[in-house]
């Protein structure tokens, strides 16, 4: 029998974690659809997966109701199924409780976790009626232990995901439905331009590791939980730190 060709969709797809993710799964074979708000970086992502595998690239804002349910749409009409959902868009701010204003508040939540909760509920039914589906999640380590370098209101929202993250797992699980996070920290990316050569380096001295992470690091732990041999795992928001929240 000629194995099932999964349809993967990724979220903020255009760099770092959500390009690595998109280019494993090419190179696993899978379908793979990119969705980002940034049309040209998202454009040469596209180019990369194309010399592996097949790619569709949709503009999105994940934060908008309305453009998740017709890009799913989209997606379903034209692939006739969505196997496995990566939720990574998401955005961060610098700074202390006393400069969040309520615009900062609300885009922050409104893109990390509404777009994830946005994502997964358009999905559901689709997966329900497949009996099949892989959702991940990319919470934080701020999640667990509360913000260093952030403002006071990015771990809640990766905190809110963790949470959606479960309370998912227990719904879907019985259609066949695995629902899991990642909580990512210290991994090179665009993202972290923000810290200079210092801050580098005083994070690596206090990894047991001794190295930042890289977003194919994230991107392997992703593609096992993307997997029929992750099957029995479900709930589930696996820290990939380089052993920084165990030695806190």
């Amino acid at each position: 029998m000629k194995p099932v060709k999964r349809v993967s969709v990724i979220t903020g797809a255009a760099q770092g974690i959500g390009e690595a993710i998109a280019l494993r799964f090419a190179k696993e074979g899978k379908h793979v659809i990119i969705t980002d708000i940034n049309i040209e970086k998202l454009r040469d992502t596209k180019s990369k997966i194309q010399k592996i595998g097949e790619c569709l690239s949709l503009k999105l804002d994940v934060s908008r109701s309305d453009e998740v349910d017709e890009t799913i749409d989209k997606i379903v009409n034209k692939l006739g199924r969505i196997d496995i959902l990566v939720n990574n868009a998401g955005i961060s701010f610098r700074g202390s409780i006393e400069n969040v204003n309520n615009e900062i508040l609300d885009r922050i939540f409104a893109v990390n976790f509404k777009g994830t909760f946005y994502s997964c509920r358009a999905v559901t039914p689709i997966m329900k009626k497949q009996k099949y589906g892989k959702i991940i999640n990319i919470s934080s380590i701020e999640a667990k232990r509360g913000d260093h370098t952030q403002a006071p209101c990015y771990g809640s929202s990766k905190g809110a995901i963790a949470t959606l993250t479960k309370s998912l797992a227990r719904y879907l699980g019985p259609f066949g439905i695995n629902v899991n996070a990642v909580a990512p920290h210290a991994i090179d990316t665009p993202i972290m331009k923000y810290w200079d050569e210092k801050r580098r380096r005083e994070v690596i001295e206090a990894l047991p590791i001794r190295r930042m992470g890289t977003p194919e690091d994230v991107a392997a732990v992703v593609s096992f939980l993307a997997s029929d041999e992750a099957s029995f795992i479900t709930g589930q928001n696996i820290n990939i730190d380089g052993g920084s929240f165990m030695v806190e």
